[in-house]
């Protein structure tokens, strides 16, 4: 997979992301996905802002990403787990009536990265994203494989200020600026 990178030097910026696991049976101790993100972004030189463990409930997930999104400090939140199609997977329904904007290119682009993967089990994925104010949240399927995809290719690019020609550090400054033009008006 090829990648445009600038010729300009250009210096990194470590973004502060924090790790949502959704799951009823995962703890710290045996959470692979989390720590795969985890292990991912550090290397990275990225921050953990904070990491937590939810139950599959919509109510406990909001109120996590809530929080973390009324922090000013977190950039980024990624989940991982709850995006399937059983009764107890509700993660996209918590998730998206808390986005600002749809991030509809995610969906695609993951689907066709973790196709390499896995095949045609990637459509029992409702792997999403969005922006809410002013922090990205990507949702992901709960697999260690899943969140390997992910990071290696999007994440990876699209998190890294260096990475050419667009990424979503650089219009991190801008994301608010429908908020200031209302408090302008006012």
């Amino acid at each position: 997979m090829a990648h445009a990178h600038s010729d300009r030097p250009l210096a990194f910026i470590p973004l502060k992301i924090a790790i949502l696991t959704v799951s009823d049976t995962r703890t710290m101790v045996d959470d692979k996905s989390g720590q795969t993100l985890v292990d991912r972004l550090e290397a990275a030189g990225h921050i953990l802002a904070d990491r937590a463990i939810v139950k599959d409930d919509v109510e406990a997930i909001q109120a996590q990403a809530k929080a973390w999104i009324a922090n000013p400090s977190i950039d980024v939140i990624i989940s991982t787990g709850g995006t399937g199609f059983t009764g107890r997977d509700v993660t996209p329904e918590a998730m998206m009536p808390l986005f600002d904007k749809q991030m509809d290119g995610f969906s695609w682009l993951f689907h066709k990265i973790s196709f390499e993967t896995i095949g045609t089990s990637t459509i029992q994925s409702r792997a999403t994203a969005g922006l809410a104010g002013t922090t990205f949240i990507f949702c992901l399927p709960g697999s260690s494989g899943a969140c390997k995809d992910a990071w290696d290719g999007i994440f990876a690019y699209q998190l890294d200020y260096r990475h050419q020609p667009c990424n979503f550090v650089e219009m991190m400054p801008r994301l608010d600026e429908h908020l200031k033009r209302e408090k302008a008006r006012t």
